[in-house]
This record gives C-alpha cells, sequence and structure tokens, in this order.
C-alpha cells in the first residue's frame, strides 16, 4: 500500500530509540523527510544515521522552550511540520504511595505537556494548509491499568482526554489526532519493568518475560515495528476517516471491549 508519505515532513519524537526510531525509520522508508529529537547527541547522531537525509535534533520534552527550538529548527530545515508524532519516554514507576509532588509533575512534564507543547507549536501550519497528522504513542494503561505504573496510568489518561477533545477541534481543518497504545512491546523501557519485576518477586528475567507472555493471546510481547507501523498508518494519506481513535496495538492483551 502507498502511504503517500513521498516527501511530507515528519516530526518524530524521542526518536533516538525504541518504538520512536522504528516510527521515524518507517516513515523514512515511505518516502518522508523525517526530523527526530533525543537529550542523549551520540545516540541521536547514530539513530539519524540509519536514515539518509535526516534531521536530528537534540531536545528534552519536558522544557517547553526546547521543544520550541527544535521546532523552529525542522520547520527551517525542511518546512512546515505535516506529521507529529509525540513520543516520551515513560515516567517513573512506582505505587501512588511511594510519589512525591515532585515525582507528579515531572510525570505531567514528560507525558503531558511534551505532547501539548509539541502540538501548540505546529498546529497553526498543520490547520493553514488544511493537512495534518499528530499520532500521541500512548500505553495500554490507559484502556487496563499496569500493575506497577501509577504515574503512567494516571497521567496518561490525562493525555487521551487532551488528544479526544483536540481531534474534535481541529478536524474541520482536515488536521486528524490519534492515539496509538502499545502493550508489551520489545524496548529498553519494558528491559527495564521486567528487570525491577524480577528483582521484587526473586526471579529471573526470563521468568517474568514469560509470564507476561502468558497473559498475551498472541503469546509474546510485541516488537516496535508492529508499533510503527500503525503508527505509520495513522499518519498518512491512508487514514482519512480516523480521528480521535485510541488504538490498542497490543497482542489481544486488553480483555474490554472498548
Amino acid at each position: 500500500m502507498d502511504l503517500g508519505l513521498e516527501g511530507r515532513v515528519a516530526f518524530v519524537m524521542a526518536g533516538s530509540d525504541g518504538i520512536g526510531l522504528a516510527t521515524a525509520q518507517r516513515l523514512h522508508a515511505e518516502g518522508a523527510r523525517v526530523a527526530i529529537c533525543a537529550r542523549d547527541p551520540e545516540r541521536l547522531a547514530a539513530a539519524s544515521a540509519t536514515m539518509p537525509g535526516s534531521r536530528a535534533v537534540r531536545c528534552d520534552v519536558t522544557r517547553a522552550s526546547e521543544i520550541d527550538d527544535a521546532v523552529e529548527q525542522v520547520v527551517t530545515a525542511f518546512g512546515p511540520i505535516e506529521m507529529l508524532i509525540n513520543n516520551a519516554g515513560g515516567p517513573k514507576p512506582g505505587p501512588i504511595d511511594s510519589l512525591s509532588d515532585a515525582d507528579w509533575q515531572a510525570a505531567v512534564d514528560l507525558t503531558l505537556m511534551s505532547a501539548v507543547r509539541a502540538s501548540r507549536a505546529v498546529l497553526p501550519a498543520m490547520r493553514a494548509a488544511r493537512w495534518g497528522r499528530i499520532v500521541t504513542i500512548s500505553s495500554y494503561g490507559v484502556k487496563q491499568p499496569v500493575p506497577g505504573l501509577s504515574l503512567s496510568n494516571s497521567i496518561r489518561m490525562a493525555v487521551l482526554g487532551w488528544a479526544k477533545t483536540l481531534a474534535e477541534q481541529v478536524a474541520p481543518d482536515n488536521v486528524l489526532v490519534n492515539t496509538v497504545c502499545p502493550g508489551w512491546t520489545r524496548t529498553a523501557r519494558v528491559d527495564q519493568l521486567v528487570a525491577s519485576r524480577a528483582k521484587a518477586e526473586g526471579r529471573s528475567g526470563e521468568a517474568v518475560s514469560k509470564a507476561i507472555a502468558d497473559t498475551i493471546p498472541l503469546g509474546r510481547l510485541g516488537e516496535v515495528e508492529e508499533i510503527a507501523n500503525v503508527v505509520a498508518f495513522l499518519a498518512s494519506d491512508a487514514a482519512t476517516y480516523l480521528t480521535g481513535t485510541a488504538i490498542q496495538v497490543d497482542g489481544g492483551l486488553v480483555r474490554g471491549y472498548a
């Protein structure tokens, strides 16, 4: 299927590894002009090197000024951003009674405000052009809470409410806003969560990974490329009648109907 992305400008946040990098590579393979951002300059440069002609911009997505600067750099290099992929590392794990006010504020800045700020920066050009795609990478935790991830479960629900509201507001301008909700996917973040759970339970990482896989109807963890394929579709010309959705890509893990 031709996704119609040739020459379109995409900005993928937290694009130096994991789902972000896989998404950037997928969009690049479709002919998009891709820019990625991340905090670590070395990892960012290595990721950009896998996509000839891409743009790498150092940015801490918890800082409003850095997001604005990153967007300006991308626009200067490629022109107006047509596809924004909101993405960020997950907030600190832990039970609710272990979290401080500072932990909550950090999670808001990382998970919610990064998406709000980046979207606010790109929306005027999208609305003026009457074409735009905003896809936010979230978690299946917005459909079914993930044990031990109190901040993620809570703040990502705020992101979902924001995205749903924004989708309605910008639909008349042909700007489509959707959310992708990965399940257990092979990323560095999941490796950390598995290691933490293994330590707490006195089990091996392999045993914990198997226990997780056993809860998934497909019987395995997902691969980052499988998430990227869905993100690319939602960012494309093929998805012209989808907005305001939250699509889980989880191997059947979430048992609810909605």
